[in-house]
């Protein structure tokens, strides 16, 4: 997988998208429930945990595109100053990269839960995940780099449309290999 987006146009993005979406459906697809929900420690979470994050994180952007695509999203002010959305886009970017080093802690309202994790979380994502690559896909008819949001997560944040993609399939192949870790530790149920 390219971990560096950055500067990725929506062609490549889409790709990445694609692959990551076979690699999961490969790589965790076949799991089993205790397989899912095994943590390697206390404090850190579970394959199923991992995907069910980013089911409630990607949730809000389909409505966003959505909206974008029928025409009907007014500029907020905050979207309308022209360096902000730049500087969070590469600044998130930069973060989300799995190999970046950091560990960002998950907003309250996007961790997942701390009880068992239903065994159809990895074919939710990949369903969400499809959807999401179908208005990404769409959007090539938009001027993504000139469109601007407000981020779902924190509302002070603003960045592009095209950054949004690069965003969503950066958190998502951060994940993947947060999982793929989780697979990877002594102790995990084979």
């Amino acid at each position: 997988m390219n971990y560096d987006l950055r500067d990725a146009d929506l062609t490549v993005v889409l790709a990445e998208a694609a692959l990551l979406a076979r690699e999961t459906r490969h790589r965790f697809g076949p799991l089993s429930g205790a397989q899912l929900n095994w943590k390697p420690g206390a404090d850190e979470w579970s394959v199923g945990q991992c995907f069910e994050h980013l089911v409630i994180s990607n949730r809000p952007y389909v409505p966003i595109f959505e909206a974008a695509l029928a025409g009907r999203r007014p500029r907020r002010l905050r979207e309308r100053v022209p360096w902000l959305p730049r500087l969070f886009g590469t600044v998130l970017l930069n973060a989300l990269r799995p190999d970046s080093g950091r560990k960002i802690t998950a907003r309250p309202a996007f961790r997942p839960s701390s009880s068992r994790i239903d065994p159809a979380i990895v074919t939710a994502f990949l369903e969400q995940h499809a959807q999401l690559e179908r208005v990404m896909d769409a959007g090539r008819s938009l001027d993504l780099a000139g469109t601007v949001i407000t981020s779902p997560v924190l509302g002070v944040v603003t960045y592009s449309l095209m950054d949004a993609c690069r965003i969503i399939v950066a958190h998502e192949q951060n994940h993947f290999v947060q999982a793929t870790r989780v697979t990877e530790s002594p102790g995990f149920p084979r």
